[in-house]
């Protein structure tokens, strides 16, 4: 099993949903101790979408520019990482109601037309399948599911458009109103979790 790790807090060591992620990893692993991980911090910095990326985004990669092709470098490794997970395991820190900048920056890089989508006569169709998805969210006040919660809908149905649909939400909500329940919650799913054969 290949897993792949996005975590997108701008915390570290105070993260809960860094915390969260990291435990959840070690129960995929301990379930299947010959899993590959792959670690993507993307509160490290990814680039924005700008002009020449998206110029070299819908032409064949043979009439790219020098410039172009290096614009979407960066863009075609995290498309690659994806492809290869069995596992997707995200953090996702609620930030004013919605997700981290940082996290729809990978977003960005990785919802591409021919690669994880494709467009066809009757609309859309997602390209990656048969990969499970976990989204380690974490809240200070907002809870998970409610009409202020943007991020958990955003990106299921994000995941769903490019073809991951198999999606778990864990969760650690309203901590700074329920204190270390959420906490306590989101570990006993933790302990729930089984591992893709």
């Amino acid at each position: 099993m290949h897993v792949l790790v996005v975590n997108s807090s701008g915390r570290t060591a105070l993260s809960v949903s860094r915390q969260l992620v990291a435990e959840l990893v070690t129960e995929l692993v301990a379930q299947q101790p010959a899993s590959r991980i792959t670690y993507r911090d993307v509160a490290a910095g990814l680039p924005f979408v700008d002009e020449v990326m998206i110029s070299g985004l819908y032409i064949a990669p043979d009439e790219q520019t020098a410039e172009q092709r290096q614009a979407l470098r960066l863009s075609d490794q995290l498309v690659a990482e994806v492809q290869a997970a069995d596992v997707l395991v995200i953090g996702v820190p609620i930030y004013n109601f919605s997700i981290p900048a940082a996290l729809k920056a990978w977003i960005d890089q990785i919802v591409r037309a021919g690669l994880t989508f494709a467009f066809l006569e009757s609309g859309y169709a997602g390209l990656l399948h048969g990969k499970k998805v976990y989204l380690v969210v974490a809240s200070g006040a907002v809870e998970v599911g409610s009409s202020l919660d943007f991020a958990t809908p955003y990106l299921q149905g994000l995941l769903a458009f490019i073809g991951l649909t198999d999606v778990e939400v864990i969760s650690a909500a309203q901590l700074s109103l329920l204190g270390e329940q959420p906490i306590g919650a989101a570990r006993e799913a933790i302990r729930q979790v089984h591992s893709v054969a």
